[in-house]
């Protein structure tokens, strides 16, 4: 299964589409693809296979995010709390995403011609160490393409992103690059990331969870949620539908809610606090290109 497919709407499906790009559109979804284990137990077949179907549903709704004009997504693939799961789970979790990082890799032409963008977050300290390659050679492929934004949050949770956010700011005060009085919301946001992320419009979670499991808390403050009870393998173009509507009913009102002066900063903390970031983002690059170099394609 291809990580970049092909458009196999229906016309209803096109139209209905149309109509929906007549109302404000949001650019950045964030998914949580719960249910995949369940549906397996549904459909009397091994847990693995319910994780297959999950990246199956994955790829189909990427293309549906392009189609619609969404221009960045975020998916929870794999938190680290994951890792407490059976052995033989994580085990096959560990090859399959081994597995779909190097059938994105073998699509590199084609992630160029759609000019997607993939970003990996997560603690990749985390990560098994010939799967890191991959992941670090998918993101160096393909940073300059601005089309559209993959981020695949992998060995990921929002209190460890925020923690090691927190630490790289106390090593920057440390090291001298920063003040403490430089410290505020956004330079910790930009430590997150190593690429421009914009803000999350919708969150959509599957499976009749209503909570976030330690998913995008920092990011998702004024965003709208989506709560379905279909698992991740069901979800269908019209459940897709429904949740863009359902951000196009509550939009109005957080925008609302959302206006209101922002204080400048001082121009010298903005200084000291944007060379800082400039370092990081250059340190962060060098060490992930340093990781693809070790990528082998046997």
């Amino acid at each position: 299964m291809s990580w970049v497919r092909e458009d196999e709407r229906t016309w209803i499906q096109r139209i209905s589409a149309n109509v929906l790009k007549k109302g404000p559109v949001p650019r950045h979804v964030g998914f949580i693809m719960d249910g995949n284990r369940r549906f397996a137990i549904k459909s009397s077949v091994p847990k693995i296979q319910g994780h297959v179907k999950g990246f199956e549903k994955l790829t189909e709704t990427l293309r549906w995010c392009l189609d619609l004009g969404i221009t960045e997504v975020t998916v929870f693939v794999f938190s680290i709390e994951n890792f407490k799961r059976p052995k033989e789970e994580v085990d096959g979790l560990m090859r399959l995403a081994k597995e779909k990082f190097r059938q994105l890799l073998k699509e590199e032409k084609r992630l160029m011609e759609e000019g997607v963008c993939v970003h990996i977050v997560g603690d990749w300290s985390l990560v098994p160490a010939d799967l890191r390659p991959l992941m670090a050679r998918a993101m160096v492929l393909t940073r300059h393409n601005t089309r559209a934004k993959l981020n695949v949050a992998f060995a990921y949770t929002s209190r460890n992103e925020i923690t090691r956010g927190i630490q790289c700011l106390q090593k920057g005060v440390l090291d001298g690059d920063l003040l403490v009085e430089d410290l505020n919301e956004d330079l910790l946001t930009k430590s997150f990331q190593i690429l421009p992320t914009l803000p999350l419009d919708l969150l959509v979670r599957t499976s009749g969870e209503t909570r976030l499991s330690d998913f995008l808390l920092w990011q998702s403050a004024d965003s709208v949620l989506c709560f379905t009870k279909v698992l991740w393998p069901e979800f269908t173009y019209w459940h897709f539908l429904g949740a863009i509507f359902q951000y196009q009913v509550n939009v109005l009102s957080i925008l609302q809610i959302l206006k209101k002066d922002i204080p400048t900063a001082n121009q010298a903390t903005n200084s000291r606090g944007n060379k800082f970031i400039e370092k990081l983002y250059r340190e962060k690059w060098e060490a992930l290109s340093s990781e693809a170099e070790t990528y082998s394609e046997s």
